[in-house]
Order: C-alpha cells, then sequence, then structure tokens
C-alpha cells in the first residue's frame, strides 16, 4: 500500500508543479521564458520526486512508465494495476489543488484548460500530435529504462538524468501537443478543464492515452533487444 501511496502523491506533485507552472506563466512557444520554465517545472518535478519516492515506488509517477517496467517483468500484474489507479487519483489530487489555488487568488490560467495537452501546434492533427506523443515517449521511456537497468551503474545520478530527459522532450513538444508522454498528466486536467467549459482537451484526450502507452511498449521492447545478451 505505501508504493501506491508513494505514486499517488508523486503523479499529484508532478501535476501541481508541472500544470501549475503552464497555468501561471503560459507555455507559448514565442514567450520563451514560460516555454522553459514549464519544461523545467515538470524535469525539476521528477528530479525532487526521484530522490524522495524512488526507493519507495521507483517512482513512476505514470502508467507508461509503469506499462514498460511491467512488459519488463520489472513488477508484478497487480501492483500495474495499483500504480496505474493510484496515479490517476493522483493526478485529480494535484488538479483539484490547482483549481482551489486558482478560484481563490489574483492568479489566472494562462493556458486557458488546467495545463491539458492539445493539438494546437500540429494544426489539429491527431495523427501528427500521435506521433510526436510516441517518439517522445519513446526517448523518454528508453532513458528510464537505460538508466534504472542493473548494468548501468548510474548510481544516484540516476534521477537527474530522468528529470533533465523529461525537460528535454518537453522542450521540443510543448509547442506541439503540450507534451504529455503521460495519460495521468493528460486525464485529469482535461477533465477539470471540461468542467470549467473548455472541451477541447476532452476531444484530444484519446492522442494522450494512445501516444504514450504504445511510445512505452516500443521502448520496452527495444531496450529488451538492445540490452540482451543474445
Amino acid at each position: 500500500m505505501k508504493k501506491y501511496v508513494a505514486e499517488c502523491i508523486g503523479t499529484a506533485v508532478l501535476v501541481l508543479m508541472g500544470c501549475g507552472t503552464a497555468m501561471l506563466v503560459g507555455c507559448n512557444a514565442e514567450a520563451g521564458s514560460g516555454y522553459l520554465l514549464t519544461a523545467l517545472a515538470f524535469g525539476l518535478s521528477i528530479v525532487a520526486e526521484a530522490y524522495c519516492i524512488g526507493n519507495i515506488s521507483g517512482c513512476h509517477v505514470n502508467p507508461a512508465v509503469s506499462l514498460a517496467v511491467f512488459m519488463n517483468k520489472g513488477i508484478s500484474s497487480s501492483d500495474f494495476i495499483g500504480y496505474i489507479v493510484s496515479q490517476i487519483i493522483g493526478a485529480f489530487v494535484g488538479s483539484c489543488l490547482l483549481a482551489i489555488i486558482f478560484s481563490t487568488g489574483n492568479v489566472t490560467d494562462m493556458t486557458g484548460g488546467f495545463g491539458a495537452n492539445g493539438l494546437a501546434g500540429v494544426n489539429g492533427n491527431s495523427f501528427a500530435g500521435l506521433i510526436v506523443e510516441i517518439v517522445l515517449t519513446f526517448i523518454f521511456v528508453l532513458t528510464i529504462l537505460g538508466v534504472t537497468s542493473s548494468k548501468a551503474g548510474h548510481g544516484s545520478f540516476g534521477g537527474l538524468v530522468i528529470g533533465l530527459t523529461l525537460t528535454f522532450v518537453h522542450i521540443l513538444g510543448i509547442g506541439l501537443t503540450g507534451t504529455s508522454v503521460n495519460p495521468a498528466r493528460s486525464i485529469a486536467p482535461a477533465i477539470f478543464a471540461a468542467i470549467n467549459g473548455n472541451t477541447d482537451p476532452i476531444k484530444a484526450l484519446w492522442v494522450f492515452i494512445v501516444g504514450p502507452l504504445v511510445g512505452a511498449a516500443l521502448a520496452a521492447i527495444c531496450y529488451k533487444y538492445l540490452e540482451s545478451d543474445k
């Protein structure tokens, strides 16, 4: 149970800090500072959580990561289900906190949608958005599998490498899809945006569920092949 609580807390922090920064400063590619701040907020959230809950749950905080680890036999089927449920609950907790914060102060949601993902950067093209999410998730998850492998020997630097990689994929992806690479991070903000009258994120939500899961599965298969002695 402690593993599931840790995943819930970690995902809540990721959504709170990452989506919260996007809401506060905006993530328009033309506004470079807001763009980079959002990328760093997501990346640094993972760095912090990796060293906080990594020794408890592995700090997946992402159903796509859990899928890849499960495919490589790093967690059991029951833990896989428990992790995903915990991560989605955590994402809703994070979004709920953002709803409270942004409804009681003088802060404004610059994104207009709880930092939810969208397809504006690819002109609404679902196929293009799907390709972006598959590729970015593949890069991110492949890095995680490599860093956390028993053969890697990265030691205490693993969390930093993973966090910087998340920042890295956000730098390209924010202007295209807002960068999901994480279905839980996309589901909760999209639903909260819809509750507040913005239904666009809901219409494209399938892209940010299917894309990351496909990218993670491909990364798991690829890394298993690369690491194999055969």
